[in-house]
């Protein structure tokens, strides 16, 4: 069983910052990708940033300059540093954890539970 842990989370002002972190654990030989989605009241869930094992990163437009991701491949955590934060990156927080091969049988892919950022005006 694979586990995604995320901590980190809370309520900031505007042009605050906030670092979360999300550990897998369980029984994990390799994790191909490890990344972060949010999604706001009425709203989709939307990727905010993801990083392979191989260290390429994807991130949205609005995280673009404000957010980084970076990884502990060997802790199998993942890290969202997220400056200059605005009203608009309130949101609900999921850490994502993709093509996880645990020893035997098809890769899966897990999610967090959540952690919730408020970003206040």
């Amino acid at each position: 069983q694979v586990q995604l842990v995320e901590s980190g989370g809370g309520l900031v002002q505007a042009g605050g910052s906030l670092r979360l972190s999300c550990a897998a654990s369980g029984n994990i030989f390799s994790i191909n990708s490890m990344g972060w989605h949010r999604q706001a009241p009425g709203k989709q869930r939307e990727l905010v940033a993801a990083m392979t094992s191989g260290g390429s990163t994807d991130y949205a437009d609005s995280a673009k300059g404000r957010f980084t991701i970076s990884r502990e491949y060997a802790k199998n955590t993942v890290y969202l540093q997220m400056n200059s934060l605005k009203p608009e990156d309130t949101a609900v927080y999921y850490c994502s954890a993709q093509g996880v091969f645990t020893g035997w049988g098809p890769r899966h892919g897990y999610w967090g539970q959540g952690t919730q950022v408020t970003v206040s005006s």
